[in-house]
């Protein structure tokens, strides 16, 4: 009977100790099997193998574990765990509040000059109008940072905001007006 079996025995029997024995017998395993599941996702996954063996262990009950009847079972029910997890983690993903199937754009490294044609002036200036009528704070601050070169923090003094704020404001007006030139 291998060491595995015996402690799993142990934990039908009610040892408490034997829960603190398995995870370090069965770890290694669990992390090959993460490392398996976790080579067939897409690139770009946030999840990593040891965060899918935690989270597995946890719902297999942790410390509490209950009756397994061999081997098989434990890791047939850790496998099952573990495509769950990865399931649900797809789903927060894909969901609409997360941007759903929107188009990513890394908003540090996007400047609106650049390669910024007479035609698209014009567009960001009629989009900076709607956005000074939705949000006129907003607006000065892309007239700031866009138009006068500021950087967040010289925009916060100018704005006597922090620069946080300004950060989450020049996140905000970027997004706002690449979607309103878009259309």
């Amino acid at each position: 009977m291998s060491e595995l079996t015996v402690i799993l025995q142990r934990l039908d029997q009610g040892d408490p100790h034997a829960a603190d024995e398995l995870l370090p017998l069965v770890y290694e395993e669990l992390r090959k099997l993460a490392a398996q599941k976790m080579a067939r996702e897409n690139p770009g996954q946030t999840l990593q193998a040891t965060a899918l063996v935690h989270e597995a262990w946890l719902r297999l009950g942790g410390d509490d574990q209950p009756e397994w009847q061999n081997r098989a079972h434990f890791f047939s029910a850790a496998a099952e765990a573990m495509r769950r997890i990865l399931i649900e983690n797809a789903r927060r993903k894909s969901r609409l509040r997360h941007g759903g199937g929107a188009e990513k754009i890394p908003l540090d490294g996007l400047e609106l000059a650049a390669g910024m044609d007479d035609e698209q002036l014009l567009a960001l200036h009629e989009a900076l109008d709607r956005l000074a009528a939705h949000d006129c704070e907003k607006a000065e601050l892309v007239k700031l940072r866009f138009f006068v070169g500021l950087t967040n923090e010289q925009a916060a003094k100018v704005l006597g905001v922090s620069e946080p704020t300004v950060k989450r404001h020049w996140a905000y007006a970027r997004a706002w007006l690449f979607r309103e030139m878009k259309q």
